[in-house]
């Protein structure tokens, strides 16, 4: 059934698309009354959503709605998101409910709590029980984060949207790339290195055709990604290499959920530990599995440079010394150097979507070889990641 603009009542339900798939929200005049994340089936998805509001339609979202899911989409897709303010409709929901709900909302992005912790926080200590309860009924999903509250020791505890642990320890995960954490430790990690807005104009007066591309895309907006160390962007790099990135979230969080804890991320020695039928059984392959014994086993040797040590390096230093690392490539250091280091100057010139994207901006039939590109790209030093990132929205401009 096609959706139909905001019924009379000011009720709704409408599907809307995530990094995690099809979502649901429902709303009525009093606010969001439903979240729902994906279940098998877009009718089963819209079905769990709009039993809170029965005899709501598939409508078009009003504005207000439509910012909600907009904020809830940036949330899926890794970007730290607040959604504590979100009006809702708690018709239905118990006074005891509401409470859990309201302590749940106060876990900002990145933080976690326990079931006991929650019960203590509205007053009923001995409650963590009916707490776990609560959560479990949530209708509100990542509106009010339940994921972010884990059983006594680290444990994640249930999880009642599809998918199980698995999806909560995945909401994990995006949220702790991005939440702020400790300064020694990640210190200019998250920031990128140079005036973007001098880079940008130094590119127009060299490249006309380049200047083109820019009118069309608009400002320079590349986010980076934080990360804890070098052992934590590799080997989440090596989970998600050749595979969609729905996928290799689902397996990331799955490694991840082996290990106590480790929703910000595994360490050395856990994977040392692991068996390769535990690691196997989460959905790493054989090469991936052997890729992450020895990523884990140069990093417990101290054969890994450091955050600070590594934003010291040269690129090509920085290169040489990663790719000794088995399943690391030049592409993957390249990656963690524009997207983890904001490193000015990296053109990767192997990338597909960099070289169709040249095509496409310069009016070329045919993808420019990797040896090409490097030599056309000379051009744009030293500000070649600005240049590789209007590349990669050259090609997303295309209709598919």
């Amino acid at each position: 059934m096609p959706a139909r603009s905001e019924s009379q009542t000011g009720s709704g339900v409408a599907l809307f698309d995530t990094p995690l798939g099809r979502c649901a929200v429902a709303w009525t005049p009093r606010g969001i009354a439903a979240v729902q994340l994906p279940e098998g089936r877009d009718t089963a998805t819209r079905a769990r959503a709009a039993a809170r509001v029965p005899g709501a339609a598939e409508s078009v979202p009003p504005r207000g709605v439509q910012r909600v899911i907009d904020e809830i989409t940036l949330l899926l897709s890794g970007q730290a998101r607040a959604l504590a303010e979100v009006a809702l409709d708690l018709e239905g929901v118990t006074p005891f409910a509401r409470r859990v709900y309201e302590a749940a909302r106060a876990l900002p992005p990145g933080a976690t709590s326990t079931y006991g912790e929650l019960a203590q926080r509205i007053g009923e200590p001995s409650k963590a029980r009916a707490v776990g309860q609560a959560l479990g009924r949530n209708p509100f999903a990542v509106v009010v984060p339940c994921h972010r509250v884990l059983g006594a020791g680290g444990r994640l505890g249930g999880f009642s949207a599809n998918g199980g642990v698995t999806a909560k320890q995945r909401l994990l995960v995006l949220e702790s790339a991005h939440a702020p954490r400790d300064a020694a430790a990640c210190e200019g990690d998250g920031q990128i290195a140079f005036d973007a807005r001098s880079a940008v104009r130094r590119l127009r007066a060299a490249d006309p055709a380049l200047a083109r591309l820019i009118d069309r895309v608009g400002p320079f907006e590349l986010e980076l990604r934080r990360a804890s160390s070098v052992f934590a962007m590799l080997a989440e790099a090596i989970v998600y290499q050749q595979l969609n990135g729905r996928a290799a979230a689902t397996i990331y969080a799955r490694v991840c959920a082996l290990f106590p804890g480790a929703h910000r991320g595994f360490t050395p020695q856990q994977i040392l530990r692991a068996s390769d039928a535990k690691l196997r059984g989460a959905g790493l392959s054989r090469a991936k599995t052997l890729a992450l014994r020895d990523l884990a086993r140069r990093a417990a040797k101290h054969e890994l440079p450091g955050l600070a040590e590594a934003r010291e390096l040269d690129d090509a230093v920085l290169i040489e010394r990663l790719t000794e690392v088995r399943g690391i490539g030049r592409w993957t250091v390249e990656m963690l150097l524009i997207f983890r280091l904001g490193r000015p100057d990296v053109l990767p010139v192997d990338d597909f979507g960099v070289r169709k994207g040249y095509a496409l901006a310069f009016g070329k039939r045919s993808l420019p070889k990797p040896r090409e590109l490097a030599r056309l790209g000379q051009r744009w030093a030293p500000y070649r990641t600005v240049a590789a990132w209007y590349l990669w929205r050259a090609a997303a401009l295309q209709p598919r």
